[in-house]
């Protein structure tokens, strides 16, 4: 891993259907304010007027830009040009974007395969543009484990009370995850995993995965996969998963619009 690039890719292919209709792609909602947010709070009108939106994907990109990651790929539907259009080449953040167009719409594995040609041989840092975590070095951390360790994979793992929304993972007091659990309706397990960082060896694992399941299924039939699935099935057949878990840290899904409020509510009164 020593010498390869790490590079963002951020799913964007979604809908939005939870919190429709909306003027704009979900991942362009305002949450919250680029510029010094302690001025809202001073009513310094002068300085009030350098003040613009921020999006909520801006959130992701910084965080992942803090760990030193300077280039990153939306991958998007059709018709989400929106997303171009407002971060074009990336420079509002110090960072080097690039725009792919997904291929199958059947979930977030074959979003992200379809950035394969672009991003094989890279350590890859996986990210999702709707929404909002602390801390603000996640990136950092998992990074750093991913390194020092013999770790395929790296999970960033989050509190939740809401097993039923996300994917909640098992792990011994190493960090080593015995398994993920999409969405069950009720768990003792307390973390769920939002973001994640892995060598190419799983990007590979993910592209031969895809490759079988086009293979054996009908694609017209075919239900979303969840990427905790391929994760599993990774674990399965012997790749290494491991998880830090940001025991005080928050994960916020502004896709949902129970959390949208909470996240307009919050961000708008200077929270980050």
């Amino acid at each position: 891993m020593k010498n390869l690039p790490v590079i963002g890719l951020i799913p964007a292919g979604g809908k939005a259907t939870r919190i429709s209709p909306l003027p704009l792609s979900k991942e362009l909602y305002p949450v919250g304010f680029r510029g010094d947010v302690d001025d809202i709070k001073k009513n310094n009108q002068n300085n009030r007027a350098r003040l613009r939106p921020k999006v909520v994907s801006h959130y992701l990109l910084e965080k992942m830009q803090l760990a030193g990651i300077d280039k990153a790929y939306f991958i998007l539907r059709p018709g989400k040009w929106d997303i171009p259009a407002y971060f074009g080449d990336g420079e509002m953040l110090a960072m080097n974007l690039g725009y792919l167009i997904m291929g199958l719409p059947y979930g977030v594995p074959f979003t992200l395969d379809s950035a394969y040609p672009f991003v094989k041989d890279a350590v890859i840092a996986l990210g999702f543009p709707d929404i909002l975590f602390e801390p603000k070095d996640a990136f950092i951390q998992i990074l750093k484990r991913l390194k020092a360790s013999k770790a395929d994979v790296v999970l960033g793992l989050f509190p939740t009370d809401k097993p039923q929304k996300a994917g909640m993972v098992d792990f011994d007091d190493t960090g080593k995850v015995i398994s993920i659990i999409e969405k069950p309706f009720q768990s003792d397990l307390r973390f769920m995993w939002g973001i994640a960082v892995w060598k190419p060896e799983f990007t590979e694992f993910l592209h031969e995965y895809l490759i079988a399941v086009k293979e054996d299924i009908n694609l017209l039939n075919l239900p979303e996969i969840p990427i905790g699935n391929v994760i599993q099935a990774a674990i399965n057949q012997g790749l290494q998963v491991e998880a830090e878990a940001f025991r005080n840290g928050s994960y916020l899904d502004i896709g949902t619009p129970d959390d949208l409020i909470k996240a307009v509510r919050g961000f708008g009164d200077g929270f980050e």
